[in-house]
């Protein structure tokens, strides 16, 4: 436990959030196999995954494509508990370790995580004494070790650190963009989680994306910097080289996605000096260009009354705002709103603003987005 508490150890992490899926909308089992053979090959171990992400087929798909084709010893895998997700009563949200376990057939999890903390939320955990429950159930050995994601302010996760010092890792929200965001804070988030000793999981080191095809002004300055190197290999990178970190998580989507990463953290390197300097050039004119910070994480569309695909809506605005893709913009709103609400159709009952890690207003930019495609 003193390597994981303490030691930096820079490796990427598999998220099984965003995979390949086909024409059918489900997943490409052939391509996600290659891709977890090819993660394994390069010596990476480490695969994260929810009981709420996709109804429970990503818990599945690690399953059939990892469980049933590796030695259980031979990786690490993480899952989550959600209490504002099919958790009606303490019971409920008990229950779901049982179904991980049955829906990937891991045996026990390596990393155990109470899902995103946030004001909201974190009663329904005290309430419901899931922080006794983990504690509980790492001592029958079906968690190894157990912590939780948080996105919210430095003094509530201090507050949350002080009172239940038996969290062993926090997992957090942190790139290059966010890192002085005033409303994401993943710097001072990071410094409280060091303060009190834990080691960190790094999640969004790409923003869901966007640090990966950044708008144009931060695409000169990193290859000018250096034109061999992808963008989001700075973005990682950059979250890599912090210390304490347990595993930089990658919601990887395609081969080539998979190849890029483990290209440069299957023998990673540190940013330089020189390329930190970099990083900040990229971070202030990142901050300069307007956009709708998304990532898509979906956290917002099951509770929609309205069936709004907001994050969709969002990809088609940043078309514009980003690329100056006045048409691709269009069309992209058109079969965002085939089968949803429209964004004027939004009610205003800020459910989807309540649970948005990223803070988004986002009943204002539904506003601006009905205004803009629906002339």
């Amino acid at each position: 436990m003193e390597r994981f508490l303490g030691e930096s150890t820079p490796k990427l992490g598999f998220g099984l959030m965003r995979l390949p899926r086909g024409e059918d909308g489900k997943y490409d089992q052939k391509q996600v196999e290659e891709m977890i053979d090819r993660f394994m090959a390069a010596g990476m171990t480490y695969f994260d995954t929810a009981f709420a992400y996709d109804g429970g087929d990503s818990e599945r798909v690690a399953n059939t494509a990892l469980v049933q084709r590796y030695p259980r010893d031979s990786f690490t895998l993480a899952t989550k508990l959600c209490s504002w997700s099919h958790a009606e009563n303490p019971q409920a949200a008990r229950q779901q370790l049982d179904i991980s376990l049955e829906r990937s057939g891991a045996g026990y999890f390596d990393y155990y995580l109470l899902h995103s903390i946030q004001e909201g939320s974190y009663k329904l955990y005290e309430d419901y004494k899931l922080w006794d429950f983990v504690e509980e159930e790492k001592a029958k050995g079906r968690i190894r070790h157990w912590g939780f994601s948080f996105h919210d302010t430095p003094e509530l996760l201090d507050r949350v650190l002080t009172e239940h010092p038996g969290a062993e890792f926090v997992q957090l929200q942190i790139n290059y963009a966010d890192w002085e965001d005033p409303r994401i804070l993943s710097r001072a988030n990071y410094e409280v989680a060091r303060k009190h000793g834990k080691a960190v999981v790094i999640m969004e080191p790409v923003k869901g994306g966007i640090l990966a095809n950044p708008p144009r002004a931060v695409q000169e300055i990193l290859r000018s910097a250096n034109p061999d190197a992808s963008f989001a290999s700075w973005a990682i990178r950059f979250a890599a080289s912090l210390d304490g970190v347990l595993t930089v998580l990658s919601g990887m989507s395609t081969l080539g996605q998979m190849d890029d990463n483990l290209s440069y953290m299957k023998d990673f390197q540190p940013l330089s000096a020189e390329e930190q300097k970099v990083i900040e050039k990229a971070r202030e004119a990142l901050a300069s260009a307007k956009s709708v910070p998304c990532t898509a994480c979906h956290y917002c569309t099951p509770g929609c009354p309205q069936k709004i695909a907001i994050p969709e809506i969002f990809a088609a605005r940043n078309q514009q705002l980003v690329w100056e893709r006045m048409e691709a913009g269009q069309k992209a709103y058109q079969r965002a709103t085939e089968k949803g609400g429209l964004a004027s159709g939004c009610i205003e009952c800020g459910q989807c603003e309540s649970v948005c890690p990223q803070q988004i207003p986002i009943i204002e930019w539904l506003k601006e987005c009905a205004q803009v495609f629906e002339k």
